[in-house]
């Protein structure tokens, strides 16, 4: 016999529900990757007919995105991609330096299972192997799981959330200048780096390489942002 639906809940709720989660992770996808860059405009109407979906889960979609800081929703004219300029990318890394640091240390004192440490291991070879093929996009994606990883092996719940809202704000920035950034064989040693402290189970030395190579990151990025007159993203 299937689930008497909540007092007050549509039967068809689940499937709401699930169409407002896709239309989220489509439209994030869409802005993630610079296909709708800053500035952009989108009608509900017009998202929906993109996605393939009605208008309700699209706003739906919106509204969370309009919460997670990424858009804004004007009345009538959909929702309109927000810029991210050399000072929010400033703002961002100091906060998200820090939690990710803490995030380290907490890997390294809690300790992690060889499954896990497999796991980051498995991303930092991904990440090798991506340079050495030259393939930029590769070692973005090998990159972003491996930092995906760490902030998990925190677990801390309120961190992560944190972590990928900065995250999200931060990644368009990032995958706009990938191919003007130095090659990234210092960031390699980096994570392999941490990856020794967190299998050593010492919480300073993972703070500290984590911090630092975050850091760095910050600041390259920033100032390339401020050289390039990259004014808003």
């Amino acid at each position: 016999m299937p689930p008497t639906p909540k007092d007050g809940a549509s039967p068809h709720e689940g499937d709401r529900v699930s169409s407002a989660e896709r239309a989220y992770r489509a439209l994030k996808d869409l802005i993630l990757t610079n296909q709708l860059s800053a500035g952009d405009q989108i009608l509900e109407q017009e998202a929906a007919l993109r996605l393939g979906m009605s208008r309700t889960p699209v706003r739906e979609a919106m509204v969370r995105l309009e919460k997670d800081g990424v858009v804004e929703i004007r009345p009538r004219h959909g929702m309109r991609v927000l810029p991210v300029s050399a000072d929010d990318m400033r703002e961002i890394y100091e906060v998200l330096t820090s939690l990710e640091a803490t995030a380290a240390e907490l890997a390294a004192r809690r300790g992690v299972t060889g499954a896990e440490l497999q796991e980051l291991e498995r991303a930092v070879a991904e990440m090798e192997a991506a340079l050495a093929a030259d393939d930029l996009d590769a070692w973005a994606r090998a990159d972003q799981c491996f930092h995906a990883l760490l902030v998990g092996l925190s677990r801390n719940q309120r961190l992560q959330q944190m972590v990928t809202q900065l995250g999200d704000q931060a990644h368009r920035a990032r995958m706009l200048t990938l191919r003007l950034r130095p090659r990234p064989t210092g960031s390699n040693c980096d994570h392999a780096r941490l990856v020794a402290a967190i299998a050593a189970r010492d919480p300073l030395a993972a703070r500290t390489i984590h911090h630092d190579h975050r850091a760095r990151a910050g600041e390259v990025l920033v100032e390339l942002l401020e050289m390039l007159d990259f004014r808003q993203l």
